[in-house]
């Protein structure tokens, strides 16, 4: 019996969905649970598995196909059949006479190895597989662990073995001569570039954003994680890094300064009271800010670990909805790429954010005397409709304590 492929139930946020590739083609046999087709929302990709195994009989929707909760996408067909091949139509009809074709014979051709142990691609790394014309065997050779990224391929495009065409590819991949020929490349912008623009935007016409700027020596929080990492690690099996000094830093700050934490909803203002801390990670696709739930209730180890799950889950494609909704407050780190100094803008409908940059061994004048200290600059964004400046400054001079001094942290003085 045929078995119908539908698009899953998405949250009550997401009107609906961009069909971004298929992943099995009609005619190809498909495991139970096996991902058919990625599907790429405002936040996240997510991969529609198959129900059952069986032969993908036919398509009904293309790719690049705008999709909504329970529409049919494809129909599975029970046992091993090879070879059934079913044309789409832009209107989602498939061939239904080629879908109704004799099953193969049983002695057909298994697949081979090689495609057998193809690596998996998330969607970024499929598009540039297919911009730069790559073979499966570069492909396979760019693979880590099974799974080859976009900077991977990205590399492999440059080696041996890689396809010579410069159709298709983005203008910063293509040799100087088509860049000297004043090429050009449209490309639509991916759902979720769309939807940060839009939120950018949103922030700026509707909140007053203003930035307050301060630098903190992290001389103690170095030493600190310079001696306890390698216990640290070992007892929790997670590593000790900067993000949580500095989500715990600014919980002290929230608890102190309420409406920091706060958003505005019409013309009131609304009071969290928890603390749901937003962290930036950046992916192949752009920027997510997954959401540490209840973060003031968990210690050290638990927000390392939450970071690191984010982080992981980002790059593998597998981040949820859940994941990336809600939240009171944000952190932002462009520290990590070299920045030094920047005015992030506020992820709506908070009303600020904290951002980090990168640590510099600066000299300051500490007891009388000129020494080197690792400084970092500080800034916070804010919605000055409901936060002040005093506020915005105090609750960054509260940051700074804290990190300059973490014993504050554990004692709450």
């Amino acid at each position: 019996m045929s078995v119908e492929i539908r698009v899953p139930q998405l949250p009550e946020s997401v009107a609906d969905a961009t069909l971004v590739a298929w992943r099995k083609q009609p005619g190809e046999s498909v495991s139970r649970d096996e991902n058919l087709a990625d599907l790429e929302t405002d936040k996240v990709v997510l991969e529609v598995p198959a129900t059952s195994s069986g032969v993908l009989q036919e398509i009904r929707i293309p790719a690049g196909t705008s999709v909504k909760s329970g529409e049919l996408l494809a129909i599975i067909a029970p046992g091993a059949v090879a070879g059934v091949k079913a044309d789409v139509a832009p209107g989602g009809n498939g061939a239904k006479a080629a879908a109704r074709a004799a099953p193969a014979a049983a002695g057909a051709a298994p697949a081979t190895a090689g495609a057998a142990a193809s690596p998996k691609l998330g969607p970024a790394a499929q598009r540039v597989a297919e911009e730069l014309g790559l073979s499966g065997a570069v492909i396979a050779a760019a693979a880590k662990g099974g799974r080859a990224s976009k900077s991977d391929l990205i590399s492999a495009g440059k080696g041996p073995g890689a396809a010579p065409a410069t159709v298709g590819k983005p203008i910063a991949d293509q040799p100087t001569a088509a860049r000297g020929a004043r090429a050009e490349q449209r490309v639509p912008m991916t759902r979720l570039r769309q939807r940060i623009a839009e939120r950018l935007v949103k922030a700026q016409s509707t909140q007053a954003l203003l930035t307050t700027f301060n630098e903190v020596d992290l001389t103690q929080v170095n030493e600190l994680r310079a001696r306890y990492k390698e216990g640290f690690e070992k007892q929790h099996g997670v590593k000790l890094g900067f993000m949580a000094f500095f989500v715990k830093a600014a919980i002290e700050g929230l608890k102190r300064y309420p409406v920091i934490n706060a958003s505005v909803e019409g013309t009131d203002i609304v009071y969290h009271h928890y603390f749901d801390i937003g962290v930036a990670v950046s992916t192949e696709r752009g920027l997510m800010v997954p959401v540490l739930r209840d973060a003031d209730a968990l210690d050290f180890a638990g927000i390392e670990r939450g970071i690191a799950g984010f982080s992981k889950r980002a790059r593998d494609g597998t981040i949820s909805l859940d994941d990336l909704t809600g939240g009171t407050f944000s952190i932002t780190n462009g520290g990590v790429f070299g920045s030094m100094l920047s005015t992030p803008i506020v992820n709506a409908p908070q009303s600020a954010i904290l951002g980090m940059h990168k640590t510099q061994q600066r000299a300051m004048v500490v007891g009388g005397a000129v020494v080197a200290r690792p400084i970092m600059y500080l800034a916070l964004s804010y919605d000055h409709r409901i936060i002040d400046g005093r506020e915005a400054v105090q609750f960054l001079v509260t940051v700074k304590d804290c990190l300059e001094d973490p014993g504050r942290m554990l004692l709450g003085v």
